[in-house]
């Protein structure tokens, strides 16, 4: 079967994703997020789409590379989109996540993750992965809610540490303080505000015990 979008290729190297990299689609509609993602002129895609009412569309098979992630890095590992399994939520950014898109994601998080062997810390944001480039899926994307289920990572603070430091071993990558706070925040503080703080240091501190993506 030809897959509905043409933008994917072979994952170089014959690599298995290790990852899952969420996004919003950040367009005011599903139908349009999908034309988009589906034209060869815009060179962009994903593995997964799923609409505000919760209906899950594949748009690229998942042994096969599809173009969502871009410039960044994550472990370490700067072709992301080869590592990964992309999954576009359909959402402007400015809004909560409806009900039924988060029970589908989670449905879909859970299936992806046994068929590959990919643990709750390699479940991540576009905006951990791209920290100067990229915010989605944004402050008003759950994460604690995953975690709850073992989808993703939610840590519990710890001695406060060196900051910068504790984010790159967790996996960020190499970028301006002022970025590296700010996918932090976007997912793990969304209320904070300034520069870094004891609180952030304490949460970022958790994230030892994940480190490794253990």
């Amino acid at each position: 079967m030809v897959p509905p979008s043409p933008n994917h290729g072979e994952r170089r190297g014959g690599v298995r994703p290790s990852l899952i990299v969420l996004h919003y689609t950040g367009m005011a509609s599903c139908a349009g997020a999908r034309a988009r993602l589906c034209d060869p002129a815009t060179e962009v895609s994903a593995h997964w789409l799923i609409s505000e009412g919760g209906a899950v569309e594949a748009l690229v098979p998942e042994v096969l590379r599809a173009w969502h992630a871009g410039a960044g890095a994550w472990r370490g590992m700067d072709d992301v989109n080869s590592h990964s399994i992309g999954i576009e939520l359909a959402n402007p950014g400015d809004r909560p996540f409806a009900e039924p898109q988060m029970a589908a994601l989670e449905h879909l998080l859970s299936g992806v993750m046994d068929r590959w062997g990919i643990a709750a810390p390699g479940v991540i944001a576009h905006s951990d992965m791209a920290p100067s480039r990229k915010g989605d899926p944004g402050r008003r994307f759950d994460w604690r809610r995953l975690a709850w289920q073992g989808l993703a990572v939610w840590p519990e603070p710890g001695k406060p540490g060196d900051f910068r430091a504790d984010l790159r071993a967790f996996g960020y990558p190499e970028a301006p303080e002022a970025d590296l706070l700010a996918a932090f925040r976007l997912r793990f503080r969304p209320w904070g505000r300034g520069g870094v703080c004891v609180q952030d240091a304490a949460v970022a501190a958790g994230l030892r015990a994940w480190q490794g993506g253990g």
